[in-house]
């Protein structure tokens, strides 16, 4: 079997709209069978099926899953954003600003950027919409900000990333903080320079005094309170990503129960979406695995990496095409589908270079992220659009530019000055 007909047809599947762990079983199995045989291709798929379920790091995504999913059922999350707009919103664009605040908060607690996005734009959208803000800024900020949810620790996209290349959950959800408050304060600004160019875009909001602010502030201080408790026990070491994941998923159980803040039908309902999200990862990540001995056998990452030294683009050429392709196939693509079949390619590659790869990790999810608010696929687009019907999708995609401009900034700061990735994760382990 050629090499290329098989990575011909995983794309093939895809376009076609194929579930991605279903495409990658297929092309992972079937190529297997062609080339080795049928015993072969049934022992990948047993023993790297078994491998990806037993994978102990992979609990974090169920517990922290179900730590968003309560928070939300619970109504926490629109304590975030009361608390947020409290704050910031008396500024020209504040409501906007304090949406991609509410983003990023809810972010720590979800780690899904569809999950941030439907979360606070069903709270945020009629307010600014209440308030008069233009379509463009008010939908496009919620699409930006919900991006954050795939970098701001507990994160998707460092859990796959850290399993399809054995590198440390801890040290990943480390190297995120600093990027996503980066990419937080650059979407801010770029909402200030929106609602100042055209103040009816976002004019201010009402002013609330220090003490309601105050109060609003203690209403959402006990879920913020079980989010520093998290991911600040995993930088003092206090616990593993897995244990943080259970305590904060505990904690949200107990805080929603004790307030009587949650019913049997909302934690129901948390922990279907809980099962649907799990199992859908899960099933990524037995695709990516028994898809990867297929790749092995056929050499790709290999015949890719010597194509890309004898074009002589040297490491930052080859990272800057590299990153170009992540941006092409992120009009395309999913999120998840993106880097599953990426990372296992172009990791061998990154590690050739000399790249630090915690570093790289950042920079991938970064560039995924960028495929939420690109068209045609723009999966964060498409979630709000959900939530906000009525607005046209080409208003949203116009929306989310400057954000997107945003992004690319952040980007490039990133690789110009790696250690805002870095510096956390090796003054915790150690490089």
């Amino acid at each position: 079997m050629d090499r290329r007909l098989g990575i011909a047809a995983l794309f093939a599947l895809m376009i076609l709209r194929t579930p991605v762990a279903f495409a990658m079983l297929a092309v992972g199995y079937g190529g297997m069978y062609l080339l080795q045989g049928s015993r072969a291709a049934s022992a990948v798929m047993v023993t790297q099926s078994y491998q990806a379920v037993s994978n102990y790091d992979l609990i974090v995504v169920p517990m922290f899953v179900l730590l968003g999913n309560v928070a939300s059922e619970a109504g926490f999350s629109r304590a975030l954003y009361d608390a947020a707009f409290a704050w910031v919103g008396r500024f020209r664009g504040g409501l906007a600003s304090s949406s991609v605040l509410g983003c990023a908060v809810f972010s720590a607690v979800s780690g899904s950027s569809v999950a941030t996005a439907v979360t606070i734009g069903k709270v945020a959208i009629p307010e600014m919409k209440r308030f008069g803000y233009g379509d463009g800024l008010s939908t496009g900020a919620i699409a930006a900000g919900g991006t954050l949810g795939f970098l701001i620790p507990p994160s998707t996209g460092f859990v796959l990333y850290a399993i399809l290349t054995q590198q440390s959950v801890g040290r990943l959800f480390m190297a995120g903080i600093l990027p996503g408050l980066l990419l937080m304060g650059l979407f801010m600004a770029a909402v200030a320079v929106i609602a100042t160019l055209n103040p009816e875009a976002g004019p201010r909001g009402q002013h609330v005094a220090l003490r309601e602010r105050l109060i609003l502030f203690g209403r959402a201080a006990p879920l913020l309170a079980i989010i520093g408790l998290s991911i600040g026990g995993i930088y003092v070491g206090a616990f593993t990503p897995v244990e943080a994941s259970a305590i904060g998923a505990g904690l949200i159980l107990l805080l929603a129960v004790g307030l009587r803040r949650l019913d049997f039908r909302g934690f129901a309902a948390a922990l279907v979406e809980t099962v649907r999200t799990s199992a859908m990862l899960y099933m990524v990540v037995i695709g990516a695995d028994v898809l990867n001995p297929f790749l092995a056998v056929t050499h790709i990452p290999d015949a890719l990496g010597q194509a890309l030294t004898a074009a002589g683009l040297g490491s930052y050429g080859t990272l800057a095409l590299i990153v170009l392709g992540y941006v092409v196939l992120g009009m395309f693509l999913d999120s998840l589908s993106m880097l599953v079949v990426t990372i296992p390619i172009v990791f061998p590659i990154i590690q050739t270079l000399g790249f630090d790869p915690i570093w790289f990790g950042v920079v991938a999810v970064i560039v995924v992220e960028m495929g939420l608010i690109t068209p045609p696929v723009g999966l964060n687009v498409f979630v709000v659009r959900g939530v906000a019907p009525e607005v046209p999708m080409m208003t949203i995609f116009r929306g989310v530019t400057p954000f997107l401009i945003a992004m690319i900034l952040g980007l490039l700061l990133i690789i110009a000055f790696p250690g805002i990735a870095t510096v956390i994760p090796n003054s915790m382990f150690g490089r």
